[in-house]
């Protein structure tokens, strides 16, 4: 692109968009939101006067198309990422979509085709790709503080929703919205992150199964799953525990590391030189994400998640959840 500053519309201004991602669109060097949509007018409105957006609207088409919006925000439930994703690419603007890239790997597929066609990028916001702390779980493993990596397992569990025990309805867990439950809404910063240190997943195997019975997704799944790199991977989540649990173990042939997906704490690294790693993420949590994404777009790097990668995620998770 030849802009040196790109204008952002957003699809979009529920709870994300609120302090993990809108703000950065704003507060980052060379970005602006200039538009913001919504379905519901009052939504759209109180949004945009509450974080001082010039414009808002309820027409999706009006907002893609407006000839002073350089780049498209997708921050929606998965079943709409395509359908606006597509309208996008056919308006010849790049598009970043929210996580999980879409409901199935034939939807990421339509997608990724239809903006190599037009030749404009579709990002992916798998923006722990982009946080400091992360990187240094990279630059650790290329390193060899650990010798070579053999097996990555990550465990993770919590008490159910208060909202959900209440039976409250929750986008997260239609499996018709959203393309699975709680593992695909949290498991998926995980899977796309081991992606990023291990290369794509090759194989992927599970059980899923529903032990509450508040909701028709699955709330507990047990998967094992290999990258190209030649690493196994393992992982348990369950959403019906009594307490909360967030760890990833990397095993190496001459340490481990000791790290979390969500968690604050320092990382940990015991292998040839024992060390520690306490890095506190960015406010808004999206800030190095679009970032990037304006760097990508601006020609000075490429972006770390991009929708081929996303969509290696969602074919992972949906071998995971198949009968």
């Amino acid at each position: 692109m030849k802009q040196t500053k790109i204008r952002w519309g957003m699809i979009g201004c529920g709870s994300v968009t609120e302090r993990k991602s809108g703000p950065a669109f704003w507060q980052v060097d060379a970005s602006s939101l200039g538009l913001v949509m919504a379905r519901r007018e009052e939504q759209a409105k109180d949004y945009s006067e509450r974080h001082g957006i010039p414009q808002y609207t309820t027409d999706v088409a009006e907002l893609i198309n407006h000839p002073e919006i350089d780049a498209i925000y997708v921050a929606t439930p998965p079943d709409s990422h395509r359908d606006y994703a597509l309208m996008a690419a056919k308006a010849g603007k790049p598009c970043v979509v929210e996580k999980p890239m879409a409901l199935t790997t034939a939807e990421c597929d339509e997608m990724i085709a239809a903006f190599e066609l037009a030749n404009v990028p579709l990002f992916v916001a798998y923006y722990r790709r982009s946080l400091p702390r992360f990187k240094t779980v990279s630059e650790w493993i290329s390193q060899g503080k650990i010798g070579k990596v053999r097996h990555i397992h990550w465990t993770y569990h919590r008490s159910p929703n208060p909202d959900d025990i209440a039976g409250e309805t929750n986008w997260r867990v239609n499996p018709r919205q959203a393309g699975g439950g709680y593992f695909v809404d949290l498991a998926s910063h995980g899977l796309n992150l081991f992606q990023q240190w291990f290369g794509d997943i090759t194989l992927a195997q599970g059980i899923a199964v529903n032990q509450q019975g508040y909701y028709e997704a699955e709330d507990a799944v047990s998967a094992s799953f290999a990258f190209e790199s030649g690493v196994l991977g393992s992982g348990y989540w369950n959403f019906a525990a009594a307490t909360r649990e967030d760890r990833v173990e990397i095993i190496g042939s001459e340490g481990r590391i000791l790290c979390s997906v969500f968690g604050d704490e320092a990382f940990v690294l015991e292998g040839v030189e024992s060390l520690t790693s306490l890095q506190e993420n960015p406010d808004p949590v999206q800030y190095f994400h679009v970032e990037n994404l304006v760097k990508h777009l601006t020609g000075r790097e490429t972006h770390p998640s991009l929708g081929k990668s996303a969509r290696n995620t969602t074919w992972a998770m949906e071998q995971i959840l198949s009968k």
